[in-house]
């Protein structure tokens, strides 16, 4: 089966609307903005407060915008109506993401517009933004299809918040706590490590690319193996 438009730009103006409407999920996106607000007033930002924002740009936009997206369609009994519809699960997962991409990636810009983050190495760095996207979309895609009303997700999303939107914040107690070294391999700790290299070639890069994309390998497979199960039941 082919991969229609018409269908994909359907479910997109759908979730649009619908997100125009829920003023408790639509106010949540501003938040990383006020981070950036805060932090951008300092007289010298330094690279860890830059990651941080755009970490919680990513897991409080990207994954609860995600989440709630899908978790408002089960709470109105609308998802299993999409799934025995024409659509196939690539259009329906498409369409689905299509809203908090494009708002995760503008408020993301838009707070590294007000913070002042101007990475030298560029494309590395977007590229490294838009795999950790892709992931926390996959998670929050997971975490809407196994909750079953938004506040619900709004109490799911707070580990992920904390663990990955925050890891570079926890980690510096690391010494202190061992087990806090596990989130030195969450996509946000590979996000720093790729910003932190300057002047690097593919050797330096390739580690922090992989460890992304093993979680966007994993974050894929929850969500498919949850989506065809909510097929079957």
């Amino acid at each position: 089966m082919t991969f229609s438009v018409k269908r994909f730009m359907a479910i997109f103006q759908k979730d649009l609307k619908d997100l125009y409407r829920n003023l408790y999920v639509s106010s949540t996106i501003i938040l990383p903005l006020v981070f950036a607000l805060i932090y951008g007033r300092m007289d010298v930002v330094p690279l860890e407060i830059h990651i941080f924002i755009i970490s919680i740009s990513l897991s409080m936009v990207g994954a609860f915008l995600q989440c709630a997206i899908i978790a408002e369609e089960k709470e109105k009994n609308t998802l299993r109506g999409l799934m025995l519809s024409p659509a196939t699960i690539t259009e329906i997962l498409a369409g689905k993401s299509a809203v908090t991409v494009v708002i995760t990636l503008l408020i993301t810009y838009i707070s590294m517009l007000i913070s002042g983050f101007s990475p030298s190495n560029v494309l590395p760095v977007v590229l490294g933004v838009v795999l950790s996207l892709i992931f926390f979309i996959t998670l929050g895609t997971w975490l809407g299809l196994i909750t079953r009303s938004v506040l619900e997700a709004s109490i799911y999303i707070l580990p992920v918040m904390f663990i990955f939107g925050m890891a570079n914040m926890f980690i510096g107690f690391a010494d202190d706590y061992p087990i806090l070294r596990v989130l030195e391999y969450t996509p946000t700790i590979q996000l720093f490590e790729i910003a932190s290299i300057t002047n690097g070639t593919f050797a330096n890069y390739w580690q922090p690319f992989a460890i992304i994309g093993a979680w966007i390998v994993v974050g894929t497979g929850l969500t498919v193996l949850s989506f065809k199960k909510r097929m079957m039941d």
